[in-house]
């Protein structure tokens, strides 16, 4: 399923390759993954696979931060629990979330007092928070990490919107944010159940198109996911039919259109292979989300639900898992500046016999 291209260099932690991508020298599996999420996105597609719902978006907690907090105190629990591992056996715990400086992560992960790496890449978190684990098992620095991010509607329009009170319209191009969050133990041992492993990282680069619309962020991010797709099948010299699937995280609808069509341009065709979280996680035809899911938790779910269910099974081979981001804040956006974008590529496979 093609050749990897000329490795560039090598320290025996792990491989070069190409212009922006690494190949762990030491196995890295997926041992055991949890999901959380709200009553909206369990009334989509994936509802049956989430592993816990919450009864209300609240969580039983006062305000939607805290809510958020326990999203993804829940999600490692569940994971760990999965694994039966206890929070004093993981080495370190990268996180991160939408929220400013990362509150939602400090507060909801705080409890286990492991090692933290706070993470932001806006909705590609997800991807960056694995990519980063897989180095640091590579290179030797520990056996066991927890990857986690979040995402909640309630907090993220108060923090990049308008209070759910003002009731603003919002344009077809618009993106719902995921309630949800995803925790992914990574390990350098293979368990009796491993649900896929890290073959390879594609980092990022960030790519702004000078699109300053923040009610259409599919397209403020199709042209970095078109960046990192490119550079993923040059580095790893592949083709799209080399992947089962090549996923994004939440470009939606209308993000997803204008990333086949940029990458088209540089002769890529990926539209048989092509999937996106934000498509997957609800059902556009009776639930009202626009142009489909956002958030850091659009794309930590549905890998966590779906996505490695169908490794695990062996129904796909290998997939490159690409979540995108826009980064932007109350500050930039208000001062009239672009949206810049940012992906992260994570090849996984599957290891089902």
């Amino acid at each position: 399923m093609g050749q990897q291209s000329k490795k560039t260099g090598s320290n025996g932690n792990g491989i070069t390759v190409g212009s922006q991508s690494f190949v762990p020298e030491r196995d890295v599996y997926i041992r055991q993954s949890a999901c959380v999420a709200g009553t909206k996105e369990s009334e989509g597609p994936l509802g049956e696979l989430i592993d816990m719902v919450g009864k209300d978006d609240l969580f039983g907690c006062n305000t939607w931060e805290e809510a958020e907090s326990t999203l993804q105190k829940e999600a490692v629990t569940l994971a760990l629990g999965k694994a039966g591992m206890k929070a004093e056996e993981v080495r370190y715990l990268f996180a991160g979330d939408l929220l400013g400086q990362s509150t939602a992560s400090s507060f909801g992960v705080s409890s286990f007092g492991i090692p933290h790496m706070g993470v932001y890449g806006a909705c590609s978190t997800c991807g960056e928070t694995l990519g980063l684990g897989a180095m640091v098992i590579s290179g030797g620095m520990a056996e066991d990490v927890v990857c986690v991010t979040s995402s909640h509607f309630a907090s993220a329009e108060k923090e990049f919107r308008y209070p759910l009170a003002y009731g603003n319209q919002r344009p077809p191009s618009a993106t719902w944010t995921v309630t949800g969050s995803a925790a992914f133990l990574l390990s350098s041992k293979a368990g009796k159940r491993n649900r896929a492993k890290i073959t390879g990282v594609t980092n990022g680069k960030i790519v702004d198109y000078g699109i300053k619309d923040s009610m259409n962020m599919g397209c403020c991010m199709a042209p970095a996911a078109c960046d990192l797709i490119a550079a993923n099948l040059q580095d790893f010299g592949r083709k799209p039919e080399d992947y089962d699937k090549i996923i994004t995280g939440d470009l939606g609808l209308v993000g997803q259109r204008a990333l086949i069509d940029l990458l088209k341009e540089k002769n890529i065709d990926i539209e048989s292979q092509h999937m996106d979280c934000g498509i997957e996680i609800y059902d556009s035809n009776v639930q009202d989300v626009g142009s489909g899911g956002s958030g850091c938790g659009c794309s930590a779910v549905t890998l966590s639900a779906y996505i490695l269910k169908m490794l695990e099974e062996g129904v796909w081979k290998r997939v490159l898992f690409v979540p995108t981001g826009a980064l932007l804040s109350k500050t930039s956006f208000n001062e009239g500046m672009t949206v810049p974008g940012i992906a992260h590529g994570v090849v996984l496979e599957s290891v089902a016999g």
